[in-house]
Parts: C-alpha cells; structure tokens; sequence
C-alpha cells in the first residue's frame, strides 16, 4: 500500500467517522432546542462540519430541520463539503 493510498483511506475514515459527530450533534442540539434544554454552541455545530464533517452536518440539518434558515450555516457547510469532497477525489485519483 502506497503513502498516498493510505492517506486516501484515513481521509475517508475521518470523514465517515466526523460526519457521524455532526450528524449526531446536530440531532442532539435539534432536541435540547425543543426541550428548552442547554443547547450546543453553534460555533461547536460549524467546527464539526468544517473538520470533515460537512457531511453528516448537511444530512443533520435536513433530517432534524436544524438550523436552516441561518445563511452562514449554508455557507460554512456547502463550502467545506465542496473542499472536503474535492480533497477526497484528488487524493483517490492519484493513489488509485
């Protein structure tokens, strides 16, 4: 297995494992919101998503209804899911 293999596979486990913490983060804050409960920072919520978990923070917001009409959550989020899934692609074409 070449270095660029394998930084290709870390890359995507990170991603997978991130994109599941967004996921669940943005369910968790959906529900302590409801609940009138202390709720998650939204700073925590866009660190998620911009430390390769774009993924599971697009997927949480459609799911839970979280947080979408807030413009900079659109545009953290697409713009790191943009650069995650680009540094992803570019790291599977030159290893495989």
């Amino acid at each position: 297995m070449t270095y660029l293999q394998m930084l290709f596979l870390v890359d995507a486990a990170l991603m997978v494992l991130m994109s599941f913490i967004s996921l669940c983060l943005f369910i968790a804050d959906k529900r302590k919101a409801e609940k009138g409960a202390m709720r998650i920072k939204e700073k925590t919520l866009l660190y998620s998503a911009v430390l390769e978990g774009a993924v599971g923070a697009f997927f949480g917001r459609i799911l839970a209804h979280h947080k979408t009409n807030k413009g900079y959550f659109t545009f953290v989020i697409l713009t790191s899911f943009v650069l995650q899934v680009g540094v992803l692609v570019f790291l599977g074409v030159m290893a495989f």
